[in-house]
């Protein structure tokens, strides 16, 4: 629960002062071991839990931290995990509780399932098939929140006419904020910014060689782009535009 719903549970009398006071006082940080210090507060600030980024930790380290965030939430959302670490996650956790998504290479852990609310709407693009791992990130963080999602995957400019298609779709949609995914020369978020009124965060991907390879290009090209209205995250970060899209959308969804 966030600080809203505690405050929001608290006033109806469906929770005691003492259990919210319990809710509160996850606000705090839980060191593991030496290995980790857990933000268990940032749902209850912000709507969104702290998501564990597997990329360079060992196994057991990766079994300590999700043990005890699983044991204090229930709920664990991992990214970036390798074959070795789904392997120990498999062994430790029961079969019941995990959702794996191998394309993202994310899983997350939870005693439930995703519940979309009334958070906002959030279009996910993205320019070529190899864009799509990058895209599952941010849905799957999307739909952890609760917001909608909507996807338009290999769109690109390359036959631009897929585009317009897929913008006419996402505009009836009435979306609150699209997640623009390209590689290569990452020209795609730009041309959706001067097209619609939606903020758009653009994401460029590694997609691409030569001379602007590893995303270089792509990154480049949407923080030059002349096109208002298009904010970009860092190369292959399909969490960080799932969250912040996520903040839009749930700020949006307020007003409506």
């Amino acid at each position: 629960m966030n600080l809203d719903e505690i405050l929001n549970r608290l006033a109806k009398g469906e929770i005691t002062p003492k259990t919210a006071k319990k809710f509160l006082q996850f606000n705090a940080i839980v060191e593991i071991d030496n290995i980790a210090k857990i933000d268990t507060g940032r749902s209850i600030r912000k709507g969104i839990p702290e998501i564990i980024l597997a990329e360079g930790k060992s196994s057991n380290d990766l079994i300590k931290i999700s043990k005890k965030m699983f044991s204090a939430f229930g709920h664990v959302i991992i990214s970036r995990v390798n074959d070795q670490q789904i392997k120990a996650l498999s062994k430790t956790f029961p079969k019941k509780f995990l959702r794996q998504n191998l394309i993202a290479n994310m899983i997350v852990i939870s005693k439930k399932k995703p519940k979309i609310s009334n958070l906002g709407k959030v279009a996910i693009i993205t320019a070529g098939t190899s864009d799509i791992p990058v895209a599952e990130e941010s849905k799957i963080i999307l739909e952890e929140i609760g917001c909608r999602v909507f996807t338009q995957y290999d769109v690109g400019i390359a036959g631009i006419h897929r585009l317009f298609n897929s913008l006419q779709i996402i505009i009836k949609e009435d979306v609150d904020v699209i997640i623009a995914i390209a590689g290569r020369e990452g020209a795609m978020p730009s041309i959706i910014a001067g097209l619609v009124d939606i903020p758009v965060i653009g994401v460029p991907t590694s997609i691409g060689y030569g001379y602007g390879k590893d995303g270089i290009a792509a990154l480049m090209s949407m923080l030059q782009s002349c096109s208002l209205g298009i904010a970009t995250v860092n190369i292959d970060s399909g969490v960080a535009a799932g969250v912040l899209a996520s903040l839009i959308a749930k700020r949006s969804s307020r007003t409506k």
